[in-house]
């Protein structure tokens, strides 16, 4: 509809750039038909009329030749009055400013009623009554008409000005669009690595960690079948993560069994591996919770039981999951060395980043307190969402 609106916009204008030779060259060839004066004389203003046109620049000066052009070629024939004095009033009001435009639509007014009478009015009241009334509805119309259209050009512009100001907005907000978009693409990535970090942390850096302790414990055990069978089943368990965390899958042992039972199994196993006594207990009542709050807790508690398995050297682990009406948390503690908490916060720590990160994407918290020599102990608490 724009582009339609412009292209008649457009012929508009050039029909009004048009308008003064074709209503000239009417005026002119009517009065050729019409009158019995010397032709020339008619064609010679005429071609004087139209180099005015297209030669002088428009102004004041402008203005002021083309009403006495008219009224001249009135003097021939009154066509021009009826045809070509538009053309007077158009330009007074385009050309000239203030009180000028209606000098201007007036005395071209007034030679087009000159011509229609036939000369000036005769000297009678009634005569001069009507000579002046029709002059001044002429001017009146030609002001009023005048003034919609300026009216009209100026909302055409204002629209015009919107409608370059929207496109603008439409552009830049496809710029922001284009950029959000490659934010959103990159966060994406950055957050599927840190899932991926976090996950070959969770399973294969584990798993491996745990292979490395048996086989070392089978060069100096006796039984060292034992040792080899349990890095055998920490081998398949770890691939079997490795291939779930690449399809984004959960943690196999939640498949198996519900939460509780399934951090049953994970204590007991790794107290087996382990050698150290670890102890699991569950209050509250117990209910299925959404599969991140579970997956959540479950990594936690690895994480912890690795961590403390390599650095604690402790002789006494315990877990307890607690189910309470808005919160669930895991404590999980040990009695072993301890370490510096701000020095592992300085330092890295790629496994309590990884928990706090876990913990904090379910807008939970995760509180460790810890010393050299004291043991440690770590609560994380997420949002008691129901499954489903």
């Amino acid at each position: 509809m724009t582009a339609q609106l412009d292209r008649w916009e457009r012929l508009l204008e050039r029909q009004l750039t048009a308008a003064p030779y074709v209503l000239l060259a009417a005026s002119t060839m009517l009065a050729l038909l019409t009158e019995d004066g010397p032709p020339w004389r008619v064609v010679a203003l005429a071609a004087l009329a139209a180099l005015w046109l297209r030669l002088v620049p428009r102004g004041v000066v402008y203005v002021i030749g083309l009403i006495v052009l008219i009224g001249v070629l009135c003097t021939q024939a009154v066509w021009f009055a009826g045809f070509f004095g538009f053309i007077g009033y158009l330009h007074s009001w385009e050309y000239l400013k203030g009180m000028w435009r209606f000098a201007g639509v007036t005395a071209t007014a007034a030679i087009s009623v000159t011509a229609f009478f036939g000369g000036p009015p005769d000297p009678v009241p009634s005569k001069i009554l009507s000579y002046l009334l029709l002059t001044a509805a002429i001017v009146a119309a030609v002001g009023l008409f005048s003034f919609v259209g300026e009216i009209t050009a100026a909302r055409s512009a204002e629209r015009k000005q919107m409608v370059t100001r929207l496109e603008e907005t439409l552009r830049e907000n496809a710029g922001l669009h284009a950029q959000l978009l490659i934010q959103a693409r990159e966060a994406g990535v950055m957050d599927e690595r840190q899932r991926m970090a976090a996950e070959i942390h969770d399973t294969l850096a584990q798993g491996l960690t745990g292979i490395i302790t048996q086989l070392q414990a089978a060069h100096q055990a006796g039984d060292w079948r034992r040792n080899v069978d349990n890095a055998l089943r920490l081998a398949r368990e770890s691939l079997a993560e490795a291939r779930r965390s690449v399809q984004a899958v959960g943690p196999g042992q939640l498949d198996a069994a519900p939460l509780p039972e399934a951090l049953r199994e994970v204590v007991a196993r790794w107290s087996e591996l382990n050698g150290v006594r670890a102890d699991f207990t569950t209050t509250g009542t117990v209910r299925p919770m959404h599969p991140e709050v579970e997956e959540t807790l479950l990594r936690t508690a690895q994480e912890a039981l690795a961590n403390a398995a390599r650095h604690a050297g402790a002789s006494r682990v315990g877990l307890t999951l607690s189910y309470m009406e808005d919160m669930v948390t895991l404590d999980v503690r040990d009695d072993g060395a301890g370490f510096d908490l701000e020095r592992v916060r300085d330092g890295g720590g790629f496994g309590l980043t990884s928990m706090r990160g876990r913990v904090s994407r379910l807008a939970g918290t995760l509180e460790i307190e810890t010393e050299p020599g004291g043991g440690t102990a770590i609560s994380a608490s997420v949002p008691a969402v129901a499954r489903g």
